[in-house]
């Protein structure tokens, strides 16, 4: 071929290397042979060391068909074209290993021989497992696996099963339900075999297995592992909360009781009541003279936890609270005075107008009292309201 000058043009030499891989190292443990194997009549003298060493051996076929392989296309090859035959091996306990052996082995083969194409000669499928690796160095042409009769799907069958079994006896997620399960029982067992109970087996097996069905079922293993984190990570919340929490649950249960307490005085009346409907004033005043007192005391716990918690907040709306408190204080005389009426209307309605208007009164003085200490102390709530005001712009 001659470019338009006239000079002759080289066509541009190519290397094809006709590749042997042994992904689990049985010539080098074998025979003894180190690898990478270069050369014809290398590869060949390897393979009848293979196949003396092991006749049944798949890589020493694999090994022969690469040096078949080798003299066919010798008569076939361009006058710029170079084929050389090249073995591989990684290493016996497979894995990430056996890969970084065979990297490590094929770059050497690529300085000593830098081809531009390879073609792969492998025994089955673990082999064929490196094409991706052998690919992204140098590219593969075409793939010839070599199948000794039967030998294909027993190793393909193998190795998937090996894997699987490899990830049930190694992976937790299922070694526990592999393993664990299975040698639980077979424990309980033995247990019940020593003490003369194995009649009672079948029984503990029934007992055990429901028992697991049920928590998986449920998700109740789930639920212990995620209130065991809980525990683990919890933190406690600020002082003036804790306060905030523990005055309203100990405000909820008086008032709880209370109402108890009431509701059982009036249970006692209802026997010996003969008109029920006539009798409900009597009723209600019976209910609140008994839960009053605890129904106060609980709602002015309740509001006195709030009050310390704004207070170390600094939120001046711990001022009214203070005038709620002292109202609700009061209102503990307007519920009595109440009460007798409704018990003894007899008596008169002076006490509960007394108590009414004494209560109006304090909440008059305590709302002067909200205006002069807030006046006084505004430094003191200044930080939050300035909040506030940032918060409404």
């Amino acid at each position: 071929m001659y470019s338009k000058s006239g000079e002759e043009i080289i066509p541009e030499q190519r290397r094809i290397l006709i590749l042997c891989v042994d992904r689990d190292g049985d010539l080098v443990r074998k025979t003894g042979i180190k690898t990478p194997v270069i050369g014809r009549d290398n590869n060949l003298n390897a393979a009848v060391a293979l196949a003396l060493k092991d006749p049944e051996e798949a890589d020493a076929n694999a090994m022969f068909e690469a040096v078949r392989l080798h003299d066919s296309l010798l008569g076939e090859v361009k006058p710029n074209e170079l084929i050389e035959v090249a073995t591989i091996s990684g290493s016996e306990l497979g894995g990430v290993s056996s890969d970084r052996k065979i990297v490590a082995e094929l770059t050497d083969v690529l300085k000593s021989y830098p081809a531009n194409e390879v073609i792969l000669v492998t025994d089955g499928y673990s082999d064929e497992a490196v094409l991706p690796i052998i690919e992204s160095r140098v590219p593969v042409s075409s793939i010839r696996r070599i199948v000794i009769r039967h030998s294909e799907s027993i190793e393909e069958t193998a190795a998937l099963f090996s894997r699987y079994l490899k990830l049930l006896i190694e992976d937790p997620r299922y070694s526990k339900l592999a393993l664990g399960l299975p040698g639980f029982l077979l424990l309980m067992l033995g247990v019940l075999s020593i003490f003369g109970f194995v009649h009672y087996y079948l029984i503990a097996f029934i007992i055990f297995l429901g028992s697991i069905m049920l928590v998986k079922g449920f998700g109740i293993d789930r639920l212990a592992v995620k209130a065991y984190r809980w525990l683990k990570e919890y933190s406690p919340p600020p002082l003036r909360v804790q306060i905030s929490i523990f005055s309203t649950l100990a405000g909820l249960l008086c008032i709880i009781i209370s109402v108890y307490l009431g509701w059982s005085a009036v249970a006692l009346l209802l026997p010996s009541a003969g008109d029920l409907f006539g009798a409900l004033p009597r009723f209600a005043g019976v209910f609140i003279e008994t839960s009053k007192d605890l129904a106060v005391v609980g709602i002015c716990v309740f509001l006195s936890g709030r009050t310390i918690r704004w207070y170390l907040e600094r939120d001046p709306r711990l001022l009214r609270n203070i005038a709620l408190i002292v109202f609700i204080g009061w209102s503990r005389q307007i519920l009595d005075a109440t009460s007798k009426i409704l018990i003894n209307p007899e008596i008169g309605y002076g006490l509960l107008i007394f108590t009414t208007v004494v209560g109006i009164l304090l909440g008059l003085a305590s709302l002067l009292v909200i205006v002069v200490i807030h006046h006084s102390a505004k430094s003191f709530f200044k930080k939050v309201e300035e909040e506030a005001e940032e918060l409404e712009d």
